[in-house]
């Protein structure tokens, strides 16, 4: 086997981190968005109750806007916790393995020792948690994609249901 530099894996797997993060950051803050939009609508509902009990096609819309900040917040949530069914061989990068598959510190020491000491095994092992990393990282990203598409959405509907209350208002 070819001499490897194994720094390019560890970097690959900091690049990766980073890109977990901003999906993390990304949901974050369309979290918080809808946050203070339903904050707002929440404390005004005493104004908009008069337009609202008038007019049922208001209400739907209302509803549907609810729907649409529900399902953002949802895609939101799954990427803080995306579901991922992998089945792998052990690995000493992965955090679950390292915690609970190699019986006592001793026998994960002993076993991290082997790894690090033998070029190939330490090449695949590093492979494999970058797999793992970029399959999870890609959850994630179409997680926020949808949270971010339904907000934008949502947005919309908003911008469309004050109009029609100020249409309606005046």
């Amino acid at each position: 086997m070819k001499q490897q530099d194994p720094n390019n894996y560890w970097e690959q797997l900091e690049r990766l981190e980073k890109l977990k993060s901003s999906s993390e950051l990304k949901a974050g803050v369309v979290f918080s968005f809808h946050s203070v939009i339903i904050g707002i609508f929440i404390d005004n509902i005493g104004y908009f109750q008069s337009i609202l009990s008038e007019s049922i096609f208001l209400i739907i819309l209302v509803f549907l806007w609810i729907l649409l900040v529900l399902i953002s917040i949802f895609y939101s949530f799954k990427c803080f916790m995306p579901r991922m069914e992998l089945k792998f061989k052990k690995n000493v990068f992965f955090f679950r393995n390292a915690a609970n598959s190699f019986g006592n510190i001793d026998e994960y020491t002993e076993e991290l020792t082997k790894t690090y000491s033998d070029d190939e095994k330490l090449y695949k092992k590093l492979s494999q948690q970058i797999f793992i990393e970029s399959k999870i990282i890609d959850q994630k990203f179409k997680s926020v994609q949808k949270s971010i598409t339904y907000f934008v959405l949502s947005f919309m509907l908003l911008v469309l249901i004050l109009g029609l209350f100020l249409i309606i208002k005046l």
